[in-house]
């Protein structure tokens, strides 16, 4: 009983977290760089110039919020949002090698978002090569897909399993 209120609370965390960086820290960032999205909500990556542009772009008060508040949350939530994935997948999938994978996914997934907010952070210090943005840009798709991977797992592992009560009934 005990792990489960755990998990709960740490899902509760993670929503938390996820919920001011939504209500408060990316809009704050997005319209001080003049309606460009912030790194972190760029799924499919971006090119030099648009990092670039979005940094030139980007004033100092959302670059306080970025190298502030932003970062400080987002130390906590890919390891919140990993756990709670985690959790997620071993409570809809058996024991096995696609348990094994799936939470394996997650956890790179969870890597390449810390590394994605190491890189990000270079950016915001000035470091503004091609070869620092191309590979911030590959940590934010990694990071996106692996995460989207994890989820739909889950998503698909709570409709199978919904699909099977349903159809014991």
């Amino acid at each position: 009983m005990t792990r489960r209120w755990a998990y709960w609370g740490v899902f509760a965390a993670a929503l938390g977290v996820y919920a001011v960086m939504i209500v408060w820290t990316l809009p704050a960032i997005t319209q001080s760089a003049g309606g460009l999205p912030p790194f972190d909500l760029r799924p499919m990556g971006y090119s030099a110039d648009d990092a670039r542009a979005f940094l030139s772009a980007l004033g100092p008060e959302g670059r306080a919020v970025y190298t502030g508040p932003q970062r400080i949350l987002d130390i906590a939530y890919p390891a919140l949002l990993g756990f709670v994935l985690i959790g997620a997948l071993r409570h809809v999938y058996a024991k096995g090698w696609p348990l094994t994978l799936l939470v394996f996914v997650a956890l790179v997934g969870m890597g390449f978002d810390y590394l994605e907010n190491m890189r990000v952070a270079l950016l915001l210090a000035g470091d503004v090569s091609d070869e620092i943005i191309a590979a911030a840009s590959r940590a934010t798709v990694m990071k996106s897909t692996l995460t989207s991977v994890a989820m739909l797992a889950v998503l698909a592992g709570l409709i199978r399993s919904g699909w099977r009560v349903w159809k014991n009934k």
